[in-house]
């Protein structure tokens, strides 16, 4: 059965990704795996970064002894899954992404993380904050402050730039919702016509959380795109 890596995206684990990975489990043999200080694990020192995240997906391939793998990867899941196209194109066979944020400014990482305020979030929105400390535990709060940062280094520098893109030989797919409130289709478009070997897709009636997403459409694309 073929292989299929699952990336999830920021303030996730792979128990966000587990209803696609439910959807898809009779067509593929179905990896995923939680970044280093999401889902309950520790928090490391140093700060978040793509680079980072995609040495973690390299050091889960080879620990499962997997040369090369079609990825699908979930809003930040997808731009790591974007660096390691680039970076580690021999590990990629095939990329699919959706809802992922492409155009990082200086005032749009602001505003992102601006929403990631712990203090606010529990005052705010304490059903938000309890999901999050059932899903992360007690670091949840890290997390998030680290996440927010991250946001803002990839307003200053982001860890992709058009030449990136031109540069990507893999096949992709980039998706968004046509709903989506943090990705816009306009970036989504943009980095398609850069990507040399790419699809674009646009799901109707959907925002941007993944829990809202239609998992069995979802899952008819991704083996769609898998099989060609």
């Amino acid at each position: 059965m073929q292989q299929l890596l699952l990336l999830h995206g920021a303030l996730g684990s792979e128990k966000s990704l587990q209803p696609l990975k439910e959807s898809l489990k009779n067509d593929y043999d179905v990896y995923s795996f939680s970044f280093q200080g999401h889902g309950g694990s520790e928090l490391p020192e140093n700060d978040f970064t793509i680079a980072g995240f995609a040495n973690e997906v390299i050091a889960f391939l080879d620990q499962n002894q997997i040369d090369s793998i079609p990825i699908f990867g979930y809003s930040m899941g997808g731009y790591i899954g974007l660096y390691l196209a680039k970076h580690f194109p021999e590990r990629i066979q095939r990329l699919f992404t959706l809802a992922t944020k492409l155009n990082w400014t200086i005032e749009g990482a602001q505003k992102e993380a601006a929403m990631l305020n712990p203090t606010i979030i529990k005052e705010k929105v304490p059903k938000y904050a309890s999901s999050l400390a059932q899903l992360h535990g007690t670091n949840w709060e890290g997390l998030m402050t680290k996440t927010a940062q991250m946001m803002l280094n990839l307003g200053q520098n982001p860890e992709l730039n058009n030449s990136d893109f031109e540069s990507i030989s893999i096949p992709v797919l980039l998706s968004v919702g046509d709903k989506d409130a943090m990705v816009t289709l306009e970036e989504t478009i943009r980095v398609h016509r850069k990507i040399k070997d790419s699809q674009l897709l646009v799901l109707p009636k959907t925002i941007h959380p993944i829990e809202k997403v239609d998992v069995v459409e979802l899952a008819h694309q991704i083996i769609r795109f898998i099989s060609n």
